[in-house]
């Protein structure tokens, strides 16, 4: 009896599998995004541990290939990035502090100026500056009111920010181990399966951090530079800013600019701060434009259209936490489906020797 012909065509159930296989992918990622939020305190260290494992791990493997103790070069390692990290913040912080009336006392003088020159365009400015401490205490009273949530948030930052460097700690020390845990953890079959997977993806992540340092390197170099030639005061300082605020997509750019702008019109005047403010819209435009897509689009081998949309993807999903880790996941989710294609895709198995084709019969 024959059987009955297909109710639909090849083509058309190939595109069901596929859209099948779509759906599913879809409906796990988001499943795994709701986890994420709800166990965002647990999460977010791990996460944030892993980006400074892969930046850190580089000047660890030097300390250890030296003679040093593994113990010895993780815990140097983190306390040389907590230095680094909190000088530069203490810094910037201190010279914003010191100069806080000069840059009222500067907003002041800048809106007479103005007005001086282009009558009442000017007014608003002068008025805002005059009730600038007026304004802050309002906003400061009204802030009162939610002193416990704030203790809160800034308590459990605190606290995420300890235990990310903490693993660091470990994930240091302990990286020569983490194959074979990760062996452990899978059926024996499946082990250089897993292994090929996690190298791939932690390598995409190392690529992520080498080009976020890169662009970050040349965002604070630039900046310094602009800085010290227009005789700004705690250039170094605010060229670590640059530096630390790279790391976070758009918003680290535009808080250092900002903090740079308002010190150079603290101290050098109106006209040097619209330099400053030219020097720093430049040096965004050309990470925004050239480096970032150019840099992390090699090192995360993902298109640059890619990188901006996982960009805009993890803002809406967690703000600028998502903004910084979006691209880092995707590049390792990317590695990982790499790592796949090669090892599925391929016509013959490794090591498969190829079966040779009948030679035709000799003409009679």
């Amino acid at each position: 009896m024959q059987a009955p012909p297909p109710l639909l065509p090849g083509p058309v159930r190939r595109l069901a599998a596929w859209c099948a296989v779509f759906l599913l992918v879809a409906g796990v990622v988001y499943v795994g995004v709701l986890l994420t939020v709800e166990l965002s305190t647990a999460v977010v260290p791990v996460l944030l541990a892993l980006l400074g494992t892969a930046l850190l791990g580089p000047l660890h493997r030097r300390l250890v290939k030296a003679g040093v103790n593994r113990s010895l070069a993780a815990g140097l390692t983190c306390v040389a990035v907590v230095a680094v990290v909190g000088g530069a913040v203490y810094i910037v912080a201190a010279a914003v502090v010191e100069s806080g009336d000069e840059i009222v006392a500067s907003l002041q003088q800048a809106g007479r100026d103005l007005t001086e020159r282009f009558g009442p365009a000017g007014t608003s400015l002068d008025d805002l500056a005059g009730n600038s401490r007026e304004l802050l205490s309002k906003f400061g009273g009204t802030a009162a009111s939610g002193v416990i949530s704030g203790v809160s948030v800034v308590g459990e930052t605190i606290a995420i920010g300890v235990l990310a460097l903490l693993l660091v700690f470990f994930f240091l020390r302990d990286s020569h181990r983490a194959a074979g845990v990760l062996r452990s953890l899978v059926p024996r079959h499946s082990g250089d399966l897993t292994e090929a997977m996690a190298r791939r993806a932690f390598r995409a992540v190392e690529g992520f951090m080498r080009g976020t340092t890169f662009i970050a390197l040349i965002d604070a170099l630039c900046i310094t530079v602009g800085l010290l030639i227009l005789d700004v005061p705690g250039a170094v300082g605010l060229g670590a800013l640059v530096f630390i605020g790279a790391y976070i997509p758009y918003l680290g750019a535009f808080i250092s600019g900002a903090v740079a702008v308002l010190v150079a019109l603290a101290d050098r005047g109106f006209v040097i701060a619209l330099w400053v403010l030219g020097i720093v819209l430049a040096v965004q435009q050309l990470e925004g434009h050239v480096l970032t897509p150019m840099i992390q689009s090699r090192t995360v081998q993902m298109h640059p259209a890619v990188v901006m949309v996982t960009i805009t993807a993890g803002a809406s999903v967690a703000g600028i936490l998502g903004m910084l880790l979006a691209v880092p996941l995707t590049a390792a989710a990317t590695g990982v489906a790499h790592e796949l294609r090669e090892r599925y895709a391929r016509p013959d198995p490794p090591g498969a020797t190829a079966v040779p084709e009948p030679s035709p019969p000799p003409d009679s």
